[in-house]
């Protein structure tokens, strides 16, 4: 039979219940994302192997450049054949007796124990963009940032429930001096969320200031076994691993530190223009900088990494989300689970120059793509456009809530209220309407997700709300988050230590050399 409905002053459902549900503030981070749903693997066995004899053939034959003569003395004593001074060919056997020793999982400890993320296997996390000299503000104006917008995505990463770090610098603080900035950086995703964030590889020097103000922060002996902090260090395609990137490397591996080894790749400009031959070199320099990071730390933490992108032929420039990247995610997820080693790729890419609906479906392309390709640290997650070359306020909190849907899908199908809502099927019969069963009342906010930043009214609430686009809906969301942000403050012992470790490098740090690197 029918349910009557019950009286609108004691329903916990209807219009004052999807008021909460828009007006919530909650920032309760979610945990680590468990995925539940198969993964697509488009490569068979055969196939797997294939690719990495290839990538093991390239590593043997043609060699990797390691322009570092640090790591060559190191390769030298773990038993690689140098040749030409710096070129370092990789047996085979010496490669994987190497990967064997990369943790195949590990936990992420922030400063908030409930923020602890269990990582690897089938667990993944969120982290937002990192690297643009440019923003799209409060207001859309897209200018120069400076360390107070960094403070403000900074507080928007600790907000957003789905954002899992609060990553490093989301934006170049253009205001402060190249050499001093990393020391800056580093201290804003500290102080202004208690989620696990990242640590600057611009220099060796640089990553090892990172390293002692994690030691301040957590504790030099709480380092030795516990991950803290995520190192990324970008290869140069095809096949060359620098000095800067090999010392910061070495920087966070000493320090049992976990670092994305991250060839950059643009696909059909520094790969060969096929999806697979692009793979299988992808493939050879991730592996060659995750056996470095054994021949430095035998079982450090490590990531195989990449950042993805295919070139247009037509103008060269870097394209997000073609069907060849979404390709390419999925066989890299393979590869990674054939080491048996989490891995990294990027997110809710785009080149559109505003918040368009290019940026949106690029975005979402690649979202679907690394998802269902069974990513460990989901990296550029939130804010990245035209490129990379700006972060935006308004793409940044959509992203987020974008995040939170990919995580809702991902965790799969929930079984634990499947008989008490078959039983409302026998309440209600033939005709009726589900909307004031208690059923449905207790778990309305849970059984479907209800995005706060789209909007699904008819065309004429629409119009009477202001007729609100997206970019001015996620600005005034954004407002109202910052408004309601609470500071969760550092212990003032730990503070007062970071902050002279600070003031005492900005001396060391001599000012004309600084000045001189300024823009």
């Amino acid at each position: 039979m029918a349910v009557v409905a019950e009286p609108r002053a004691t329903r916990r459902g209807g219009r004052n219940a999807r008021r909460e549900i828009r007006t919530d503030r909650t920032t309760k981070m979610l945990p680590a994302l468990k995925r539940r749903l198969p993964l697509v693997e488009p490569m068979s066995q055969e196939q797997v192997e294939k690719i990495d004899n290839a990538s093991l053939d390239i590593l043997e034959d043609v060699g990797v450049i390691f322009r570092d003569d640090q790591a060559i003395e190191d390769w030298k004593r773990a038993g690689a054949d140098v040749r030409d001074g710096d070129r370092v060919h990789l047996d085979r056997g010496l490669v994987r007796e190497l990967m064997r020793s990369i943790p195949s999982s590990f936990t992420y400890h922030a400063r908030n124990p409930d923020n602890n993320l269990p990582f690897g296997n089938d667990h993944s996390i969120f982290v937002p963009m990192t690297g643009a000299p440019y923003l799209r503000d409060l207001d859309d104006k897209r200018r120069g940032p400076t360390l107070e917008d960094l403070a403000t995505f900074h507080k928007l990463s600790h907000i957003c429930p789905a954002i899992h770090s609060s990553a490093h610098h989301i934006v170049e603080p253009m205001d402060h001096m190249i050499s001093h900035r990393h020391l800056r950086i580093t201290y804003s995703s500290m102080k202004y969320s208690d989620k696990t964030f990242m640590g600057m590889t611009t220099s060796p020097k640089n990553a090892e200031d990172v390293m002692d103000m994690c030691a301040i922060l957590f504790g030099e002996d709480f380092m030795e076994t516990h991950a803290v902090v995520t190192g990324n260090c970008n290869g140069n395609s095809p096949l060359v691993w620098d000095e800067v990137m090999l010392g910061a490397m070495r920087a966070f591996c000493k320090r049992n530190q976990p670092v994305l080894c991250s060839p950059f790749v643009l696909g059909g400009a520094n790969t060969p223009a096929s999806t697979a031959p692009a793979v299988a070199q992808l493939n050879a320099e991730a592996l060659s900088a995750l056996a470095y990071t054994q021949v430095v730390r035998k079982g450090c933490p490590a990531i195989y990494g990449h950042y993805l992108s295919t070139v247009s032929m037509a103008s060269g420039a870097p394209m997000a989300g073609t069907p060849e990247i979404s390709l390419m995610n999925f066989m890299i997820g393979q590869m990674a689970r054939h080491y048996d080693v989490p891995w990294r790729t990027s997110n809710t890419l785009g080149g559109a120059k505003t918040f368009d609906a290019q940026a949106g479906y690029e975005s979402a392309t690649t979202m679907m793509a690394v998802l269902m390709a069974g990513a460990n640290y989901i990296w550029h997650s939130a804010g990245w456009n035209e490129a990379g070359m700006h972060c935006s306020i308004a793409k940044f909190v959509v992203d987020a809530e974008q995040c939170a849907m990919g995580y809702r899908m991902a965790e799969g199908i929930r079984w634990d209220d499947f008989d008490e809502a078959l039983a409302a099927v026998r309440d209600i019969g033939p005709g009726g309407h589900y909307l004031g069963h208690p059923h449905t009342q207790a778990n309305f906010q849970r059984a479907f997700f209800m995005p706060k930043l789209f909007d699904n009214n008819s065309i004429e609430q629409w119009i009477a709300d202001g007729s609100q686009e997206i970019t001015e809906r996620a600005l005034k969301e954004a407002h109202a988050m910052l408004a309601a942000y609470e500071e969760p403050k550092l212990d003032p012992g730990v503070d007062e230590a970071l902050r002279d470790y600070i003031a005492r490098r900005e001396r060391e740090i001599p000012a004309v050399e600084a000045l001189n690197q300024d823009y």
